[in-house]
């Protein structure tokens, strides 16, 4: 494989990284120029990760290219590119349906989706892959756990869960606060946060026939403390709020698409 990224944003380095750091990996990687500062680090870590002049110069030096571009600009960027019919296109754009990225790369007859997360950087976590591809899922199974869909709906519905990142480290942030506020030391409290919660995203691997309601209610032994905790947010509407925000990031990711 000559693989291409056109955009080199984080996501696109986390790929990067996680393939170069594979005893023996020796695919070579041509990056795009879009972001100079980001491509400089792969490509000065790792020797045969180079830096194209253009974006068509990634396109001419590859046979599969993936698009890492920010959907604002993806309209203007991709069209303007030589896309070979032989190229091998996977989009990393969750926006876009398959559809729209095969209007935009003109004679190119394959395109694949895919998403995986930051955490690719150090092999874990799921990429998500539609349509179902081999040569996409043991390239991403390398890197952490390839999951292929059959329909792009099914697929849509499993990006949603990628826009809680950041709501998952404020709930993480607001326990660190509350415990320093509470006389705990920074860096004591942070290792402590980050261990419990690294033991917990164990247990659904560790018990697979278990659904995360039976989690929940394993751990809200009756009367106890995380009984109380999950009754109050419960009562306050905070799953539901959550989930209506899902909803609201799911209408978003379809209207795009």
């Amino acid at each position: 494989m000559k693989l291409g990224f056109i955009g080199t944003g984080a996501l696109s380095s986390a790929i990067v990284t996680g393939l170069k750091t594979l005893p023996g990996e020796i695919t070579t990687v041509v990056l795009s120029p879009r972001n100079e500062e980001i491509a400089a680090g792969p490509a000065a870590r790792f020797p045969d990760v180079t830096v194209a002049a253009d974006n068509q110069a990634v396109l001419d030096a590859s046979d599969t290219v993936m698009l890492g571009v920010r959907p604002q600009i993806a309209r203007d960027v991709l069209p303007t590119l030589r896309f070979r019919p032989d190229h091998h296109v996977v989009s990393l754009i969750a926006t876009f349906s398959c559809a729209e990225i095969a209007a935009m790369v003109g004679q190119v007859k394959r395109v694949t989706k895919a998403l995986p997360m930051p955490m690719i950087a150090i092999r874990q976590g799921p990429t998500i892959i539609f349509p179902p591809d081999p040569d996409m899922a043991a390239f991403f199974g390398r890197l952490g756990t390839a999951i292929e869909v059959t329909s792009e709906s099914e697929f849509d519905a499993l990006s949603v869960a990628t826009a809680t990142y950041a709501s998952y480290f404020k709930y993480l942030e607001t326990i660190h606060s509350w415990l320093k506020d509470n006389g705990v030391d920074e860096a004591k409290g942070r290792a402590y946060i980050a261990s419990l919660f690294g033991a917990l995203g164990q247990a659904p691997e560790t018990t697979p026939d278990a659904s995360f309601a039976h989690l929940a209610q394993d751990y809200a032994t009756r009367g106890g403390i995380n009984e109380q905790v999950l009754r109050e947010l419960t009562e306050h509407g905070t799953f539901e709020k959550f989930r209506e925000s899902l909803g609201g990031i799911h209408r978003r990711i379809t209207a795009a698409s």
